[in-house]
């Protein structure tokens, strides 16, 4: 898992200043998940660990962002309660879920929006 600031995110990811709905577009060349969470979160503790395995077994890449740190980041994603994971596609649009899911729930969120 790497850790994704700002202006990371501009370089590897997609720009921020744009419109999410209309003007996305990816900069990657495989598929990523973008865990939001900070360190004092506990469901995000819980979460961290299957993910990182799930980054192991599939071909996603896993970013992580601090919301305590990267304001701007989470301001642009509307991160209003933490764990949420964004999953990222080749094509098409980010979708964001939030919450603390099961390894067998997080499967089938990177196999709906991660299918070829």
């Amino acid at each position: 898992m790497n850790h994704l600031t700002t202006k990371e995110f501009k370089e590897v990811i997609s720009d921020i200043d744009i419109d999410l709905k209309k003007d996305w577009k990816y900069k990657g060349t495989k598929p990523s998940v973008i865990m939001f969470s900070a360190n004092w979160c506990k469901p995000c503790q819980m979460v961290t660990p299957v993910m990182e395995e799930l980054e192991r077994e599939g071909n996603f890449n896993l970013y992580k962002v601090d919301t305590d740190e990267e304001y701007e980041l989470s301001k642009f994603f509307n991160i209003r309660s933490i764990p949420t994971l964004v999953f990222v596609p080749i094509k098409g649009q980010p979708v964001a879920h939030t919450g603390a899911f099961p390894k067998s729930e997080l499967k089938k969120f990177i196999s709906k929006y991660f299918a070829d």
